[in-house]
C-alpha cells in the first residue's frame, strides 16, 4: 500500500536520485528552463520553491548555506539571491510552469518543459492598454504594396523530377 509517501519515487538508488534531482535543480536555476520527464520535473518543483522562499525570508548568510546545500554550482546560487530573490518578492508559491511537449521517441516517456514563471513585477514591456507583450512606443509596419505571384507560382524552386527511359 502507499499510505503516506509523497515523495516521487525515480526508479533509481537513493544515491542517483539525490544527484540527479540536484542537478536538474541547479540547470532549472542557472537556465530558467529545462526539459525533462513529467515524473523529475514533479520531484523538484517543491525543492525550487523552498529554495526561493529560504532566499526571500531567512537571513542572506543562513540562505546561502542552505541553497549550497543542494545547488550544484555557485553561480546558480548566486543567481537565486540576486535575481531571483527580487524577481519573486511577491510571490508565495507557484513559481515554475510545466509545460507538456509530447513524448520522448525512444521510449515513450512524457516530456514537458519546466520554467521559471516571471516575477509579479516584471511584466516587461507590457502595453498596459492593449495586453500585448508588444512595446509601448513601437509601430509595426506594413509595406505598401507586397510582391504579387502568379498562381501556382512558389517562392522556391522546385526540382522537377523526371523519369528516366531506357
Amino acid at each position: 500500500m502507499r499510505h503516506q509517501m509523497s515523495k516521487q519515487r525515480l526508479k533509481q538508488k537513493p544515491a542517483h536520485a539525490r544527484m540527479l534531482k540536484r542537478n536538474l535543480v541547479t540547470s532549472l536555476l542557472l537556465y530558467e528552463s529545462v526539459r525533462t520527464t513529467k515524473r523529475r520535473a514533479k520531484a523538484i518543483q517543491p525543492t525550487i520553491d523552498r529554495l526561493i522562499t529560504v532566499a526571500k525570508t531567512r537571513p542572506p548568510h543562513i540562505a546561502i548555506r542552505f541553497i549550497n546545500s543542494t545547488v550544484t554550482d555557485k553561480n546558480a546560487s548566486r543567481k537565486v539571491m540576486e535575481v531571483y530573490r527580487e524577481r519573486y518578492i511577491g510571490r508565495t508559491s507557484g513559481l515554475t510552469r510545466m509545460v507538456p511537449v509530447g513524448e520522448r521517441k525512444g521510449d515513450g516517456a512524457e516530456l514537458v518543459d519546466l520554467s521559471l514563471v516571471e516575477g509579479v513585477g516584471s511584466s516587461g514591456d507590457r502595453n498596459p492598454e492593449s495586453g500585448s507583450r508588444n512595446p509601448v512606443n513601437s509601430e509595426v509596419r506594413i509595406p505598401d504594396s507586397l510582391p504579387d505571384r502568379q498562381a501556382g507560382e512558389s517562392r522556391t524552386k522546385k526540382k522537377s523530377l523526371k523519369k528516366k527511359t531506357s
